[in-house]
Formats: C-alpha cells, sequence, structure tokens
C-alpha cells in the first residue's frame, strides 16, 4: 500500500517485519509524506498483499516488492524487513538507490561466532503457528518490545497495527519463520554497491548488539547507529531519536534525487 505524494520527491520504501503488515508505520507517515513520496507496501502474504510466492524464498519475496517500488528508491527494511530489503538490493539494485536496515541481522540465527537468536526461539513459533496463530502473532510482538522502557505502550501500538488489517496468511507466517531460520547473506554483504546504514537498538533481544564488531568487519563502508535505550522497534520506543536518524540518512542518501 502506497501513500501517495507529489511527484519529483524522493521514493522512501518501508519494509515492516513479520507478523505484521504496513501499518505498523501509522506514526511516522504524517512526519514524512511532505518531503517524500512514500511507499509502505505490504510483504507478500501480509496485510492486504495476497500474494504468496511458493516456496516463499528470499528471491521469490524480493522479486514480488521490486515489482511495488520505483527505480533509485531509498529503501528501508525492518526486522524481516531488512532481510528482504537486502535481496532486493543485491538482485534489483536498479531499485535502491541507498538501503537503510532497522534491527535487522544478514543472519538472525546463531551460528559459530555469530550472535543472535536461539533455534528454540524460532522452532516454539513454528510449532505454534498451527495451534493459534493470532495468539503466536501476539507473543512475537510482546518478545519486539523486550528492553524498552515503554514496552507496554509498545506491545499496544504494535497489535493495534495488526488487528487493523486481517491476520497474515498461514503460508506466509511460516515462509517468513524460515527465513529468518535459513537466511544468511552476510557471504553477500560486500556485493552492495549502494550506501548501506544500520540502525540497532543497544536492548534488542532478537538481533543482539554483540554482532556488532563481527558485523563492522564484514562491511567496514557501513553507517553504524546504536540507540542505547532502544529495543527491536526503536521506530515505536523512541520516536524521536529514530526519526532523527532516519531524517539524517534519508537527506543524505536523497541528494542529488530530482
Amino acid at each position: 500500500m502506497a501513500v501517495q505524494s507529489q511527484r519529483g520527491k524522493p521514493s522512501l520504501v518501508l519494509l515492516h517485519g513479520w507478523g505484521l503488515n504496513h501499518a505498523v508505520w501509522q506514526h511516522l507517515i504524517p512526519l514524512l509524506a511532505d518531503d517524500y513520496q512514500l511507499l509502505t507496501p505490504d510483504l507478500p502474504g501480509f496485510g492486504l498483499n495476497q500474494q504468496c510466492p511458493t516456496p516463499y524464498t528470499l528471491s521469490a519475496v524480493a522479486a514480488l516488492v521490486a515489482n511495488d517500488i520505483p527505480p533509485q528508491s531509498l529503501v528501508l527494511g525492518w526486522s524481516l524487513g531488512g532481510l528482504i530489503a537486502t535481496q532486493l538490493a543485491l538482485e534489483h539494485p536498479e531499485k535502491v538507490k541507498a538501503l537503510a536496515l532497522v534491527a535487522s541481522s544478514p543472519c538472525f540465527l546463531a551460528k559459530a561466532g555469530w550472535p543472535g537468536m536461539d533455534e528454540r526461539v524460532l522452532s516454539q513459533f513454528a510449532g505454534a503457528l498451527s495451534k493459534d496463530l493470532a495468539l503466536t502473532v501476539e507473543r512475537f510482538l510482546a518478545i519486539q518490545a523486550l528492553g524498552s522502557e515503554t514496552a507496554r505502550q509498545d506491545i499496544k501500538a504494535l497489535k493495534q497495527a495488526v488487528l487493523s488489517l486481517p491476520l497474515p496468511s498461514s503460508e506466509a507466517l511460516a515462509g517468513g519463520l524460515q527465513l529468518l531460520a535459513d537466511g544468511d547473506l552476510r557471504p553477500r554483504l560486500t556485493e552492495l554497491q549502494m550506501p548501506l546504514a544500520y540502525c540497532f537498538g543497544r536492548l534488542d533481544s532478537l538481533v543482539p548488539v554483540a554482532m556488532l564488531d563481527t558485523l563492522s568487519q564484514i562491511c567496514p563502508a557501513a553507517e553504524v547507529t546504536l540507540l542505547p535505550k532502544a529495543s527491536h522497534a526503536p521506530f515505536i520506543s523512541h520516536q524521536a531519536e529514530f526519526m532523527q536518524w532516519l531524517r539524517q540518512w534519508a537527506a543524505q542518501a536523497s541528494s542529488g534525487c530530482s
């Protein structure tokens, strides 16, 4: 779903995370719509997007997203949306002028020498999907707000965003979890030709900041910002700080856009 704005403005694409939909950006839209052609598409199988590729692969999802956005867009991806945004930049570089990844990892699962999520956490979600889809999503939302000083408010805002639109299809939820479990784009980060910026929350329980040293070694040219009191959803829990970072990134990235 795209928010209409005047022509001639830089295109800014915001990609949501697992279990959610474009409504999660609702509080940011009034702050950005005057300066950018703002696009907030639902990922395949989520929200109002009924397209759901089979199999649900990074390449297939990125290709569908690419169809919905203009060339030379500023692309920001949050959490799973960041993994998809990275694949989009790798396989459809003409679509991405600059890439920003928020609370997102090129490899979400913990591996040798790489901090990440415990495999058991993803396994628990996968097992619960078939039993109670809505409750599974709600529990995931609660985890995303852990560590935030405003956790209760964060969870309420995220739940409202989810419930404002149809729940994701079970196929998309399962497929998205599989992407989080299997996706590993670390070897390909050096292929990215466009500017790359990261924004992390120091209290994030899903994307541990312990990986930052290794990440900086993989892509030393990337700009990394760490919000000291934020967790996994900084655009909700610490909107003022997040917006300051986003505006600075977007202004720098869009210089030269017509």
